[in-house]
């Protein structure tokens, strides 16, 4: 009969070759001899493990990180001990950042899952480390490759954990997760068959020396192939990588004031030429200026002035534009972008100045100019629309007139009732003549009641994100703790600092389709306590005082065509001069776009509105 040596290197020996290499995980490294039994409880329980992380990447994200931290400190225990006692000196420093790394992450996963992808990352770092002196220091010339290789691109991919942290949560999540699948599987079919083969070890054949060589090519084989595809990876995600970041839009030095601004609101700190598109007849600068945020404190703005190349005499009617969402981060701003002063952008802009009128367009205050941006938050974004306008007087060669028209679409309609709400108290010297609001948010109360009775989706899970983080940044009782669950909120604060326009926000997708399933960002009601209270106070309800004239596309896929006649017909209610129109066929842009049905219409009644001698009716309220 087989001694218990001869038993213990015979099963050894069967323990795949990626298993006995130290610079992997370093739970098969333990098992590689362990009982049967214990190899079968291990094997299930693991398998359990990483389906519930595949399948709840979110709400297991605890385990997820229990899982790593632990993986951590035996990989530092394994380091010391994979070459022998006393380990090679280089070792120590390893396995010390090894069990460090894996304390940090079990004593912080408790208060903050925020530090996971960093924890990652630099356990990643570290293992890359390890790697490569694995692949100075031993095996054979095709595991030391492996382990170069391997090790690269844990570096790479430790430095993408840090770029693109929230992408990092999942992603980890899901391969932990099917690498733990697939690790607990393999030990229940190893562990059946060690069960099975435990009560008579003398049956186990010995491996011939020609079957050794065969396994040992084939092994090598198996091993360049894998460094192949550890190549390919990491140059790819780097590749990526840079892609995605290539795209960002850059703040450049103009939009950020200097330490002394002017007193008051609605100063002009400075003024550049817009680099972008010009529109036809028109003249486009940038401007910088002085305003107030949603709390009356002192803020600053930038936004764009577009006045006709060649005006008639006179002081010049003004049209302040308030732009539609763009996202929430700074670099979000409409100025940023080449065709901010195009039709495609605002509409008519190129009729309006055909007829001498002055379009002024703020990016509102957080956009371009840092601060806190006032997404749906109505008196901050009005603010910034009517300073925009006094700062806009104050450039050479521009005399304006203080009849003015007020314009906006989708997050911009609910600023640009609110600007004509505001505009008698807060700029006096301004004549608000009349107010067109294109496919409005009017209510983000009666929104967030809508969006949240929808079914989970990821254009639903970053519009939420936009209107969390500016309302708990702008009014203090919102707390976002109350609002997004723990293993989410990284992810939350992640996708507000992405604009639609740039390659960036397909993460924010990724992330947003990873947690669409079970919906686990967000928690209790979101249109309850303060946040519902602020998101009420938010509502554009007048009075008014001037014509409106409300128009919104028939198949709107953003806002609820309901929410839109139902504001005409409180407005009406009200007392309030309104026309209104819903276009058939149109969607959420369509209705400001080139060619649009309702584009002449807001041409012909904003000349009305600045025809002080035109008798005609204004305030029909019915189609």
């Amino acid at each position: 009969m087989a001694s218990r040596q001869d038993f213990a290197r015979r099963v050894t020996a069967r323990v795949p070759a990626r298993w006995r290499g130290w610079h992997l995980s370093a739970l098969p490294r333990l098992l590689a001899s362990a009982p049967p039994a214990v190899i079968l409880i291990v094997g299930l329980a693991v398998a359990v493990l990483g389906a519930l992380i595949v399948l709840r990447p979110l709400t297991s994200l605890f385990l997820l990180g229990l899982y790593v931290g632990i993986s951590a400190v035996v990989s530092g225990i394994a380091t010391l001990l994979a070459d022998g006692w006393p380990p090679r000196w280089w070792r120590w420093p390893l396995a010390v950042l090894w069990v460090l790394g894996g304390v940090v992450v079990l004593v912080w996963l408790g208060r903050s899952l925020e530090l996971l992808p960093r924890a990652l990352a630099l356990l990643l770092l570290v293992g890359g480390l390890a790697s490569f002196g694995d692949a100075v220091s031993r095996g054979r010339i095709t595991q030391r490759v492996l382990a170069a290789c391997w090790g690269g691109a844990q570096m790479v991919f430790g430095f993408l954990s840090l770029s693109w942290p929230d992408a990092t949560l999942l992603v980890v999540a899901v391969v932990f997760g099917v690498r733990t699948i697939g690790f607990g599987a393999a030990l229940l079919v190893r562990g059946g068959r060690e069960w099975a083969r435990a009560a008579s070890p003398e049956a186990l054949p010995v491996p011939s020396p020609k079957v050794d060589r065969r396994r040992t090519l084939l092994a090598d084989c198996g091993r360049g192939v894998l460094a192949l595809v550890l190549v390919i990876t990491a140059s790819a995600g780097w590749w990526v990588n840079d892609w995605l970041s290539g795209g960002a839009i850059v703040v450049d030095a103009f939009y950020y004031p200097p330490s002394n601004v002017p007193d008051g609101h609605g100063r002009l700190i400075r003024s550049d030429n817009y680099a972008g598109e010009i529109p036809e007849g028109g003249t486009v600068q940038r401007i910088l200026y002085t305003t107030r945020d949603a709390n009356g404190g002192d803020a600053v703005a930038s936004g764009l002035v577009i006045r006709p190349t060649d005006p008639p005499p006179g002081p010049r009617p003004v049209v302040i534009w308030n732009h539609g969402t763009t996202g929430v981060a700074q670099a979000c701003a409409p100025s940023l972008r080449r065709k901010a002063a195009t039709e495609w952008d605002i509409p008519a802009v190129e009729e309006a100045l055909d007829r001498g009128w002055v379009v002024v367009a703020s990016d509102y205050s957080g956009q371009g100019a840092p601060g806190k941006f006032p997404y749906l938050i109505g008196r901050g974004e009005a603010r910034s629309s009517l300073d925009a306008v006094l700062a806009a007087g104050e450039l050479e060669d521009l005399v304006l007139s203080p009849d003015t028209l007020v314009w906006g679409h989708s997050q911009g309609g609910h600023a640009a009732l609110w600007t004509t709400q505001i505009a008698e108290e807060y700029t006096p010297g301004l004549t608000i003549l009349g107010t067109a609001a294109l496919a409005p948010a009017a209510d983000p109360y009666a929104l967030g009641e809508e969006f949240t009775r929808g079914s989970a989706s990821p254009q639903l899970t970053l519009l939420i994100s936009w209107v969390l983080v500016p309302y708990s940044e702008t009014y203090a009782e919102i707390d976002l703790r109350e609002h997004v669950a723990t293993s989410g909120r990284l992810l939350v604060r992640e996708m507000t600092q992405r604009c639609p326009t740039e390659p960036g926000v397909l993460v924010s997708v990724f992330t947003a389709l990873g947690v669409e399933v079970d919906r686990p960002l967000y928690v209790g009601d979101l249109t309850d306590g303060a946040l519902g209270r602020r998101l009420q106070e938010n509502a554009a309800t007048g009075p008014f005082g001037t014509p409106l004239f409300v128009a919104w596309g028939a198949e709107d896929e953003v806002l609820p065509t309901s929410l839109q006649r139902d504001f005409v017909a409180q407005q009406c209610a009200n007392g309030e001069r309104v026309r209104w129109a819903e276009y058939p066929g149109y969607g959420h842009l369509r209705i400001l776009q080139p060619k649009s049905k309702f584009l002449p219409e807001l041409i012909d009644w904003s000349d009305a509105l600045l025809d002080r001698d035109n008798s005609e009716p204004l305030d029909d309220c019915v189609r």
